[in-house]
């Protein structure tokens, strides 16, 4: 191990509970070991999920979010005995790794729930809402401090908590941390004055509009978490380690506004000033560590970082209120091991936090103890996998139900939290296998080919592996994306079965000869050409982004999907002006997009006054700009030194599908990484 990384793998304490090393699985939604948005279980195949990374030498894990009333069903956590049996024999396994594990308790999520359309029905209906009452009882589910608009469906008005509710609360966290210590279980987490979940929008002024015990002054708007931990140490013993999930500054301006990083802005929520103020304030009165980072859901991309937010980006605010609390503080944050090392070494910091990271790789702690950095598949920050759920103008959570019910899944690594589904089986039958694309979906079928056993030639046109991921990784902010291309080139030379054939392109099937068992066409899409009238004198995406573009000082973006918009954030990165055409009512008007991803990228084009045309479409394309169209039908011109056009693609697949010819990745359905990758799985287990 690099001497760098030493601090990292030293012991600390949290009260009296001592941690081999200061690396923290911080929790995930869909990583309860109590099951997700179902009645309450011992989830085996959270627990299998978790039991891996502590052999895989993680200091302290915390499993996703338990909800003491569950979302469905609304049963109690501690009403189910059963599975605190089952969580006993499981921490027994996980005591036998060395790790530490504390149980997250969330009060639940107020005007943060993510609400899809029919629940915002529910809650907007009498009827709907009392028929699905039994299983959505929205009463609960919608219920914050005081009456506040929900954050995924702005129409819909929270219920106001009554105190009776709030006190069975604070019982319902006593009695299930009583049941998790006597499973063996290390210590609790309170979730949390963080993020802008239930507790904190009961510290907050702007969610907070209360008159009574549990509003108005800063010791009632802190309360609740104050009267939690209380009577949860009243309950297991005062020595019983308790850590608050903590936002240091709420980076707020407001309902549904974010403030950007750098921004000089009025905070909403809690700044500085109060933070430092409370941290010492909820560690008197009995918290044991704070497991900090920023934000709140209107300000989502500082507690779930895009890779737009940069590195180590909470590093700053959790650095400064560790010097008014004398408890160990977390960060975590797009967190880098050299720097969470350093700044251990130095006192600033007591643990590193990371989450996705372990969804992407398993291994990546035991990978940095062994020096093999490049063997760490990088997580890229995407959310496509993990925790998608996405908002636009005039639509809720736009989440599939099946990723609202199996979340912790990774775009990048199908096995997450799908053991059942994806896993590496030996070939029955071994064959000669070829991939005709090296794109992402080429190279990740060969990879899950040549581990099942057979024999794998990668056919690819260009010079170079990557397909059009290449492009898609050239802006200046996708570091991440750039080193997952090199992480795949890097893996494939492991695989002797695997051969790579550069600058080989293959036009039919017969130029392949009879060598070859099966045929994986991995050939991608290309762009959608529609019939603008001067077409020809626009950019495609990919022309851009390759640097084949000459854009000048203000171009026009035609498409204002992910695509479109993180062009147009690398060009004002690049002091350019761009602006944006969008023919919907709101920019990444999508599903797959998590909010975090898509809001920071609106609140940026806000702050930077990009201009942007939604419900315009383009008539024609000029040299010097475009004739637009709007809404209710009226011409006008933009002006631009050039137009790039990012309104999609569509499959191009080299050969149909048959018995031994196999599709994957864009050339089946346009998608996106996730896609790509495990439709690759799908067809590289079948072969």
């Amino acid at each position: 191990m690099k001497k760098i990384y030493e601090p990292l793998f030293t012991p600390w304490k949290i009260g009296n509970c001592e941690i081999k090393n200061r690396i923290v699985m911080t929790s995930m939604g869909g990583t309860s070991l109590f099951g997700w948005m179902e009645p309450a279980h011992f989830d085996e195949e959270a627990a299998k999920f978790i039991l891996d990374k502590a052999k895989n030498n993680v200091g302290l894990i915390l499993p996703g979010i338990a909800p003491i009333k569950n979302p469905m069903m609304g049963g109690w956590l501690y009403s189910n005995k059963g599975m605190y049996k089952k969580l006993k024999v499981f921490m027994e396994e996980v005591h036998k790794t060395g790790a530490k594990l504390f149980v997250q308790l969330t009060a639940g999520f107020g005007r943060s729930m993510a609400l899809n359309s029919l629940m915002a029905k529910c809650c907007t209906h009498k009827f709907l809402g009392a028929v699905m009452k039994p299983i959505f009882n929205m009463n609960w589910i919608n219920a914050a401090p005081s009456k506040t608009p929900n954050r995924w469906a702005e129409d819909v008005i929270t219920k106001e908590l009554s105190e009776k509710q709030i006190n069975k609360m604070i019982e319902a966290f006593a009695k299930t941390a009583k049941l998790c210590k006597d499973a063996g279980v290390d210590g609790v987490e309170i979730h949390a004055v963080h993020e802008g979940y239930l507790l904190d929008q009961f510290t907050m002024k702007y969610s907070n509009l209360r008159k009574d015990k549990w509003g108005g002054s800063f010791e009632n708007r802190y309360r609740f978490p104050v009267e939690i931990v209380k009577a949860v140490k009243e309950a297991c013993g005062k020595d019983y380690p308790v850590s608050l999930r903590y936002s240091v500054v709420s980076k707020t301006k407001g309902f549904g506004k974010g403030a950007m990083p750098g921004e000089d802005y009025i905070e909403v929520g809690r700044d500085m000033e109060e933070s430092e103020k409370a941290a010492k304030y909820l560690q008197d009165a009995g918290y044991d560590m704070l497991n900090c980072d920023n934000g709140t859901y209107d300000a989502w991309y500082w507690a779930h970082p895009p890779g737009y937010m940069g590195r180590n980006c909470n590093l700053k605010e959790v650095e400064h209120i560790k010097k008014f609390v004398d408890v160990p503080v977390v960060c975590a944050g797009n967190m880098d091991a050299d720097v969470a090392a350093r700044e251990i070494a130095e006192g600033k910091l007591d643990a590193m936090g990371v989450a996705r990271q372990f969804l992407t790789d398993s291994e990546w702690v035991k990978k940095l103890q062994e020096d093999r950095l490049d063997d760490i598949k990088p997580c890229i920050q995407c959310h496509n996998g993990c925790f998608n759920m996405c908002h636009y103008k005039g639509v809720a959570n736009d989440q599939a139900l099946g990723d609202a019910i199996h979340m912790a899944r990774c775009a990048l690594n199908p096995e997450t939290m799908q053991s059942k589904k994806y896993y590496i089986k030996p070939a029955k039958k071994l064959k000669n296998v070829a991939v005709i694309g090296g794109g992402i979906g080429g190279m990740e079928t060969a990879l899950v080919l040549a581990k099942r056993g057979h024999k794998v030639t990668i056919f690819e046109k260009s010079s170079q592996l990557g397909g059009v991921f290449v492009a898609a990784a050239a802006p200046s902010f996708k570091e991440s994306d750039r080193r997952l291309i090199e992480w795949y080139k890097h893996e494939l030379k492991k695989y002797p079965s695997i051969d790579v054939v550069l600058n080989k392109e293959i036009k039919c099937e017969n130029c392949l000869g009879k060598e070859f068992d099966d045929i994986v066409v991995a050939t991608g899409s290309k762009a959608n050409q529609p019939g603008i009238p001067g077409i020809e004198n626009a950019y495609q995406a990919t022309d851009y982004l390759y640097g084949n573009a000459d854009c000048g000082e203000n171009p026009i973006i035609v498409g204002g999907g992910l695509t479109g918009c993180e062009i147009a954030y690398e060009l004002s990165l690049k002091g350019k002006k761009p602006s944006i055409i969008e023919m919907k009512n709101d920019l990444i008007a999508v599903r797959g997009v998590c909010l975090a991803n898509s809001s920071y990228l609106r609140d940026y084009f806000e702050l930077h006054k990009t201009p942007v045309y939604l419900e315009t479409s383009v008539k024609e394309i000029r040299k010097d700009g475009v004739v637009a169209v709007d809404k209710k039908g009226k011409e006008f011109t933009i002006n631009g030194s050039a137009v790039i056009l990012s309104i999609g693609y569509k499959p191009t697949p080299l050969f149909k599908a048959s018995k031994h010819v196999h599709l994957v990745g864009d050339c089946v359905e346009v998608g996106n990484l996730r896609t790509v990758i495990w439709r690759a799985w799908d067809v590289a287990m079948k072969i």
